[in-house]
């Protein structure tokens, strides 16, 4: 190729990515079936996540040998992990290629059989909601929908949170704390204008109403108003409430919607919709949330500083599970009640320790597994994010397959768990002001009572626990003989391709 055009130079095609990241979204794209075979993109911490036409389309294990992609999941979405940050920086160039492509392509040729393909999407359509569309999972997927999207501001006021309590106990630069606290605390004192505007957005409401009726909770002037001869206080409630508030605004829109003649929709929805949840949300809604936010309070404070060892020990040992069944996703506005109420979340440090045993369960595969270079190769790989608190990469390329391995690593986890819990109940507690990272990407985040050196010891002491156990639970009880007999090979002795490194795929068969 000539380095030196005769013509001006002319704005890259999507076919000449101009860096990684590009590259990266055009060499996934042609592996999920090129533009036309989606129908929406969206992306969260970690993940890509697709809706496709024609999931057989899908060239899954083409895709899992890319460079950038670190495993898949097929939920409800299908699901392209591939890492903080990375994501970020991938799905808007993938959204640019998959709109550049359909405006390029012609129109789709006409089906040989109509009816061949309806009934394979039937046929995926069922087999999709046979395993994840219960109403439960539906809903709890819908409520992390609505508090996903704010895990970066809470990542980047709860560093800021950590680094200013820092120059406070150290006296270092005192003109600057104040500024820094006022940044730091900024998105916590309005997180529930946010939740409303989410949470009427995800449920088919106006988002700017659900939004509207949220602020009413944090309003300063609520503190004139008695409600059973007691006085609201500004932000009672919280994350509850504003959630509460803004799905009822949503119930008072649509219903308004069918009952207010079109022509004077424009101002009595709107008018409706905010002056009935608001009288609600102050004269109801607030009291009962705010009682309710206490009680989850009060309940996570007990159940470490009484339960201490044997909580953690239950909490740190089931979270793998929770993610495999994406029950997780129930603990996110427990979570950010609680970081609302205490400044920081004393459950995540010990979920944390779940990643912990995934970690150490995956060095003793690589350990006990010499011959298999490709399952080597997929656990160096993923290691790295693994110790960052990514797990996904060792879950489903590594122990949930071998199976065995997947319950020596909850062992791990609960190992952890159980000596973080155990130092909660002696009084040290502490908590992550965030929620989104785990692992050593927490450090940053801790905050507690007895002192930056002794929170961060503990931490760091969960997480050795969880190394540890889940290496020694895998190395002795994770293999059956005939498991070390057949897993013992490698698979594919062929040199790793020079472009895309090793196979990621762990032979199991």
């Amino acid at each position: 190729m000539s380095t030196e055009p005769t013509e001006p130079a002319q704005p890259p095609r999507p076919t000449e990515p101009t860096d990684k990241n590009r590259a990266a979204a055009a060499a996934i794209l042609p592996l999920v079936g090129g533009p036309d075979n989606i129908t929406a993109v969206a992306h969260c911490m970690t993940r890509l996540r697709i809706s496709l036409r024609d999931r057989a389309l899908v060239q899954d294990e083409a895709l899992k040998s890319l460079p950038a992609v670190l495993g898949v999941v097929e939920d409800d979405t299908y699901q392209i992990v591939l890492g903080p940050g990375a994501v970020a920086r991938i799905t808007p160039e993938f959204e640019a290629l998959v709109e550049e492509g359909r405006s390029a392509a012609p129109p789709p040729a006409t089906p040989v059989t109509a009816g061949e393909l309806a009934a394979q999407g039937a046929a995926l359509k069922e087999a999709q909601k046979a395993r994840n569309a219960t109403p439960f999972k539906l809903m709890l997927r819908r409520i992390a929908n609505i508090f996903v999207p704010l895990i970066p501001a809470l990542i980047g006021c709860g560093i800021i949170a950590g680094l200013n309590g820092l120059l406070m106990n150290l006296g270092l630069l005192p003109s600057v704390v104040p500024a820094l606290a006022a940044i730091a605390s900024g998105f916590m004192s309005l997180i529930a204008v946010f939740v409303g505007h989410n949470t009427a957005k995800e449920f088919g409401g106006t988002p700017i109403l659900g939004g509207a009726v949220a602020a009413i909770i944090v309003f300063p002037g609520v503190a004139k108003i008695t409600v059973l001869g007691t006085e609201l206080r500004p932000g009672q409630g919280g994350v509850l409430g504003a959630l509460a508030a803004a799905l009822l605004a949503v119930y008072v829109e649509k219903r308004c919607r069918r009952l207010v003649p079109e022509a004077l929709d424009v101002l009595v929805t709107p008018t409706l919709t905010i002056l009935i949840s608001g009288l609600v949300t102050l004269f109801g809604l607030m009291f009962l949330a705010g009682e309710a936010s206490a009680a989850i309070g009060t309940f996570a404070d007990g159940l470490l500083s009484i339960g201490g060892a044997f909580a953690g020990l239950v909490l740190g040992g089931l979270f793998l599970p929770l993610v495999m069944l994406g029950l997780h996703q129930a603990l996110i506005p427990i979570h950010t009640t609680l970081i609302e109420q205490a400044g920081h979340t004393v459950l995540l440090p010990i979920l944390a320790m779940a990643g912990a045993g995934q970690v150490g369960a995956a060095l003793a595969v690589h350990c006990r597994l010499p011959r298999n270079g490709s399952l080597r190769a997929t656990i160096r790989s993923a290691l790295p994010a693994g110790f960052l608190g990514i797990g996904e990469p060792l879950i489903y390329g590594v122990s949930l397959p071998l199976g065995r391995p997947f319950v020596t690593a909850c062992v791990g986890g609960a190992a952890g768990g159980a000596f973080v819990g155990l130092f909660n109940q002696l009084g040290m507690a502490f908590g992550s002001t965030a929620i989104g990272p785990s692992g050593w990407a927490l450090f940053p985040l801790l905050d507690g009572g007895s002192g930056l050196g002794v929170t961060v010891a503990i931490y760091a002491g969960g997480l050795l626990t969880g190394y540890l156990v889940g290496f020694a639970a895998t190395y002795f009880f994770g293999f059956t003989g005939r498991m070390l007999t057949d897993l013992n090979t490698d698979p594919n002795p062929a040199a790793p391709d020079p472009v895309t490194g090793p196979s990621k795929e762990a032979a199991l068969t």
